[in-house]
């Protein structure tokens, strides 16, 4: 009988020499995922803020977050869909992260939460293809054209609930492919399923692929995970229904072709990988669940976007388990072992080729800023130096804007609101037209019969519109006030005691001048020599056609100071600064109408 020493195995090495390759794979796999970790992380930090495609929705999911986190009431404007607990979800992260606080803007707040989410979802994709018996390198590449996919880059920075149920559902099947797995880790996962289903109806189809792979392994934990799923389905949408049931977000932009032109290889591989992988056993569970994903794309009703932020993880898995299949089927024929060497090889390369030509092209699409703000951070700031404390109505992303700004929430009127009538408001505030919202609530056609556009930030998609509400009706009988402002500024221009630059000369001859200001330089006149620098424009409101309300004085500077800050009544500027190029004179929004009236040029 061989004997062994307690020293060796019974291979004939040491324990130690027996460890230590096992040893370096881990750690191997280990630098893998960190490397794999940190491009997901720096690329989805570097495009955070890229400006399209945008989703109409993300707003009131941001908004909702901020009202849980902040235990205000909100009611958004309608078809955003409906995640109570996606919505917790969000808002325990910025809670517990102080994300509000740290950030520029709310959208940049939950925005974070998604970062995470993927970060979190690029390691469980990891994790299942290892379980799922890919290699090191299959596993890393499926991981990786999730996280550098411009399609994926620009989708998992918007905040769509989806993204959370995507993390629920692959910890369920990394629980589920556990391959030591106990009762406890069958009641995980149901829990994850679960919360996958509560955070978006479409999670429901990963139930296949869980409940396959369930009974490939032990039928009766299958059993016992689908009593657990439907007791918690059945709460959840029956008494609890009113707080925990979800509904989807309705259909609209952006659409499969926005999203494919970001990445044409994404949608051409997966097709291919979604039929293919139909003949691997190992991938066929999840080969169902994703093509029952895939027809849902054909249902009216069902958000594109939606959809796609759920299959994301899964077509890059089911690519990379078809290649490895491929790679690793044996031939009998010796002599086609070369040939079937040399296609391989092909097959990648052009496999690379093709998308690295789809990425070229994906990632300027994407435009990366460098702006956290944006036009709603520019016309936060404009209200508050000019409506500070006002009754604003506002579309769903100004509502979380001002509110994480300070702005008191009972001074902040939705549109849901404005059901049967608005509330009295002085401003509104909308980041599109509101041509949407206006036929869906017909009170907020009749709040902006009286309004005028004050300052307008951003253009085309991005444009955010400032108005002035109840503003009176124009006598149509009554000059043109900017024909008024140009013949006066005309006048103003031939003054011997006057020097303006080129650029103030031509906007006072354009009649883009406030008349209280032409007044006043020609008052002004009279008492010294003036010297016009600039009539420097307030962000946002030449866009809307206001008047320029501000001058920028040189020479007689003291003079032009104590001038200004003696003014009563309609002439007394809302501030008077000294600057490092002169006096800057600052009068607030709109003249009183009739102030020019003809004067004789000093």
């Amino acid at each position: 009988m061989a004997q062994h020493s307690w020293g060796t195995t019974f291979s004939g090495r040491s324990p130690a020499t027996h460890l230590e390759p096992a040893a370096g794979h881990r750690l191997l796999s280990l630098d893998i995922v960190l490397a794999l970790l940190a491009l997901t992380g720096g690329l989805r930090v570097l495009y955070l803020a890229a400006p399209a495609p945008a989703l109409p929705a993300e707003a009131a999911n941001v908004a909702h977050a901020y009202a849980l986190g902040h235990l205000t009431p909100f009611t958004d404007a309608g078809g955003a869909g409906v995640s109570p607990f996606g919505w917790w979800q969000l808002s325990a992260y910025t809670m517990i992260s102080d994300a509000f606080g740290r950030s520029a803007t709310a959208l940049a707040a939950v925005r974070e939460t998604m970062l995470v989410a993927a970060v979190v979802g690029a390691v469980l994709l990891w994790v299942l293809a290892r379980r799922l018996g890919l290699t090191r390198w299959a596993s890393a590449a499926a991981v990786l054209l999730v996280a550098a996919s411009p399609l994926a880059l620009g989708l998992q920075r918007l905040v769509v609930v989806e993204h959370l149920a995507v993390v629920w559902a692959l910890g369920a099947l990394v629980l589920v492919t556990r391959p030591d797995a106990r009762i406890r880790h069958d009641v995980f996962a149901a829990v994850c399923l679960l919360a996958a289903v509560l955070t978006s109806p479409l999670a429901l189809f990963f139930l296949p692929a869980a409940g396959w792979l369930l009974v490939r392994r032990a039928p009766v934990r299958a059993a016992l995970v689908a009593v657990l799923l439907n007791l918690g389905l059945g709460i959840a949408f029956g008494p609890a229904a009113g707080i925990l049931r979800p509904h989807l977000a309705a259909a609209g932009r952006p659409s499969v072709a926005d999203w494919v032109a970001l990445d044409p290889a994404w949608a051409v591989l997966s097709t291919v990988a979604l039929v293919a992988s139909l003949a691997v056993r190992s991938l066929r569970p999840f080969a169902v669940s994703g093509l029952l994903l895939a027809a849902t794309l054909a249902v009216p009703g069902v958000p594109d976007t939606a959809v796609l932020a759920l299959l994301l993880p899964v077509t890059p898995l089911l690519l990379a388990g078809v290649v490895q299949a491929l790679t690793r089927q044996r031939v009998p024929a010796h002599r086609w072992e070369a040939k079937r060497g040399t296609g391989v090889a092909v097959a990648a390369v052009v496999l690379v080729v093709v998308v690295a030509a789809g990425w070229v092209y994906g990632y300027p699409a994407l435009r990366p800023s460098t702006d956290r703000g944006g036009p709603m951070a520019d016309a936060q700031e404009w209200l508050r130096a000019n409506a500070s404390g006002s009754r604003v109505l506002v579309d769903d992303a100004a509502w979380a804007e001002l509110a994480k700004a300070g702005w008191p929430t009972g001074m902040l009127v939705a549109p849901a609101a404005c059901a049967a009538a608005c509330p009295p408001a002085e401003w509104a505030v909308f980041a599109d037209d509101a041509t949407d919202l206006r036929h869906r609530y017909p009170a907020l056609e009749a709040a902006f019969d009286d309004a005028g556009a004050t300052a307008v930030f951003g253009d085309g998609d991005r444009r955010v519109t400032v108005s002035r509400l109840g503003l009176p009706p124009a006598d149509p009988a009554a000059p043109s006030e900017s024909s008024a402002r140009a013949h006066a500024g005309a006048a103003l221009q031939a003054s011997a005691r006057i020097t303006f630059t080129p650029d103030a000369a031509a906007e006072l001859r354009a009649g883009r001048v406030d008349p209280r200001l032409i007044a006043t330089i020609a008052a002004l006149a009279a008492l010294q020599p003036v010297a016009v620098a600039a009539f420097p424009e307030v962000p946002g409101e030449d866009p809307a056609g206001q008047p320029r309300r501000r001058v920028l004085l040189t020479g007689g500077e003291d003079g032009a100071a104590a001038f200004y800050t003696g003014q009563r009544d309609l002439f007394r500027p809302s501030s008077v600064a000294r600057t490092g190029g002169g006096v800057l004179v600052t009068y607030p929004l709109f003249a009183p109408p009739g102030l020019l009236v003809p004067f004789s040029s000093p």
